[in-house]
């Protein structure tokens, strides 16, 4: 197995900043100091660059798990942005088996779908029994452009059978039928709103992003789940921003429609450039995509942390010329000449991309 040494970097492990060299030996982080010198099989001049633990995204569709119309083949949709793990958001058309195929290290929430405004729970079981340990939650899209719902009732009935069966819930809620705070008030801690910055009817600009705030408390989960400009309000999420409404997790709701097709390369380095761009600090950023999704997915002991002993997913970036230039459906523009780019991935020690 390939040794690595990372040298003179600035490192992210999941909680800080600092200056240090990272040795990987034999799949795990053997060492983060200073001034290491040791003979390996590869060593990366990291000057000036970030060297992160591995990105996890927690809302992705990958091929063979979501509909076809979505699923994108997984690793060549995360591996070239720094993502080493990722959470599958509408999981029904695969298993357990397929997803142990992955290099790519995943979880899936459930899809449970909704019928004249009833959750259509008959199958969820199986479903959950055919991903196994693999299953973390279930994805509803409640959201009057895409399902049959017209109240509170049938999100209910999803969040206590999730409750029975001890998972979390994530909402796609662009265009709600109800206010964005009678939603929130039905999540439970650890439950996730995603696309929580749309411009649809009912967004979370309407009470002044008091709701998220509030519901931020309790600790649901707020992921900006950017889809590009498709799910994503740059005027509200930026105003968002200045209003102490922050997101907790930064993905992409990568799809075969978004790779390479928005203003630009289109992965999770875009959606942290986007998220500079709005004023985010680099720190929040980072915290966006790699601690707080493992946390979020029950996953903190495994992923988006950089600890001795630790397996050796990792991940560089530089923040240089990576132009993007994107229109949301508002008509908002946001654009710079300047943005995240990963030059070198690492998964269980070996490296999987390299610019």
């Amino acid at each position: 197995m390939t040794s690595i040494l990372c040298k003179n970097g600035r490192v992210w492990d999941g909680e800080k900043f600092y200056c240090a060299d990272v040795l990987v030996k034999e799949g795990l982080v053997c060492k983060i100091e200073s001034n290491i010198n040791e003979v390996v099989d590869f060593v990366y001049d990291a000057t000036g660059k970030i060297v992160s633990a591995g990105l996890v995204d927690a809302h992705v569709h990958m091929k063979g798990i979501s509909p076809d119309q979505y699923g994108i083949q997984a690793e060549m949709s995360c591996f070239p942005f720094g993502v080493t793990a990722a959470a599958d958001a509408s999981g029904g058309y695969g298993n357990k088996a397929l997803l142990d195929s992955f290099q790519l290290k995943n979880v899936v929430f459930v899809s449970v779908g909704f019928k004249e405004n009833r959750a259509m729970l008959d199958d969820t079981e199986q479903a959950i029994a055919n991903y196994g340990d693999r299953v973390v939650g279930l994805k509803v899209y409640f959201d009057t452009s895409i399902s049959e719902v017209t109240d509170i009732t049938p999100l209910k009935e999803v969040v206590d059978f999730a409750a029975k069966h001890q998972l979390i819930v994530m909402v796609h809620s662009s265009n709600s039928p109800v206010a964005m705070k009678e939603v929130l008030g039905v999540l439970r801690k650890g439950d996730i709103l995603t696309h929580a910055y749309h411009g649809g009817a009912n967004n979370v600009s309407e009470d002044g992003y008091e709701c998220i705030r509030e519901s931020k408390k309790r600790g649901v989960i707020i992921d900006a789940g950017f889809a590009g400009y498709v799910h994503t309000d740059f005027g509200v999420f930026e105003t968002a921003i200045k209003h102490d409404a922050k997101p907790d997790v930064i993905s992409t709701d990568i799809t075969r429609a978004s790779a390479y097709k928005r203003g630009g390369r289109y992965g999770m380095t875009m959606c942290m450039s986007l998220a500079r761009t709005f004023g985010m600090s680099e720190e929040e950023i980072f915290r966006c995509v790699t601690v707080n999704p493992a946390r979020a997915l029950g996953k903190e002991y495994e992923w988006g942390s950089l600890r001795v002993n630790g397996t050796a997913d990792l991940a560089v970036f530089e923040y240089t010329d990576e132009a993007f230039d994107m229109t949301d459906r508002a008509g908002n523009r946001v654009h710079d000449f300047q943005g995240y780019r990963c030059v070198l991935t690492v998964s269980d020690g070996e490296v999987v991309y390299r610019r």
